[in-house]
């Protein structure tokens, strides 16, 4: 992957150039201390990912962002907490990264924008749950009616898919968003979470009773595929 960085901290850039080339598959063809610059630069070359701060003078990354025309992959590289929510809500931000970072935590924004390069080819809908950093996982966002809405991952009893669509359902709650299942998949905790069919994804701490090819989850009653079983099998605690 070729990347850019644009910091107008001089020492922002090089520490994150000094992690770059600790990775592998990542090339730096330029770096910038100004948005303008890089526009102009992305005007004329097309790059993988971007790696932003959100706070320059002149232009914010979300100016810079709003103004670049399909913009490549970016991961936000900032100092401020703030705006992790407003960040995911563009499609082309993958990661939020606040600094000060360590190299474990760049490495693994670094795999997630490759997964997003392996998967670009695929056409998928428009994702309605919000990303959120890995460094928070009890909950996540969704936007139904242009309002975010929090859900703890622990109150999400099973995620089943509906066509363009994914029904979410919690202890107190039901929610449809426009997404797809492998998309709340990815943002899901594989420890608690577990696609037992082609449309359904569960909670395996919310089963109740498992009999014959079903699994019983409040009162909903869950298929569970040949190809899932073994994998739901070795979740449970058995005696």
């Amino acid at each position: 992957m070729n990347c850019i960085i644009i910091d107008d901290e001089e020492m922002a850039r090089a520490i994150i150039a000094q992690f770059i080339t600790i990775s592998k598959d990542i090339t730096i063809v330029n770096q910038f201390s100004n948005a303008m610059q890089a526009i102009k630069y992305l005007n004329q070359n097309e790059v993988d990912l971007i790696f932003l701060d959100i706070h320059m003078p002149d232009f914010t990354g979300f100016d810079f962002i709003q103004t670049i025309k399909n913009p490549p992959k970016v991961i936000l590289v900032t100092s401020d907490k703030n705006f992790a929510i407003e960040a995911f809500e563009y499609e082309c931000i993958v990661d939020y990264l606040v600094k000060p970072i360590t190299q474990d935590r760049f490495q693994k924004a670094i795999q997630k924008a490759k997964a997003y390069k392996i998967n670009s080819n695929l056409k998928e809908k428009e994702l309605a749950t919000v990303a959120i950093p890995e460094d928070n996982i009890n909950e996540f966002y969704i936007n139904i009616d242009r309002r975010l809405i929090k859900i703890e991952m622990a109150s999400v009893n099973i995620v089943e898919a509906k066509g363009d669509y994914i029904h979410i359902k919690t202890e107190g709650k039901n929610y449809i968003v426009h997404s797809t299942l492998k998309k709340i998949e990815d943002k899901l905790p594989k420890d608690l979470f577990l696609k037992v069919h082609r449309s359904f994804i569960i909670n395996t701490k919310k089963i109740i009773d498992i009999e014959d090819n079903s699994v019983l989850i409040a009162k909903d009653v869950i298929p569970v595929s040949r190809a899932n079983r073994p994998e739901l099998m070795k979740r449970l605690n058995l005696l």
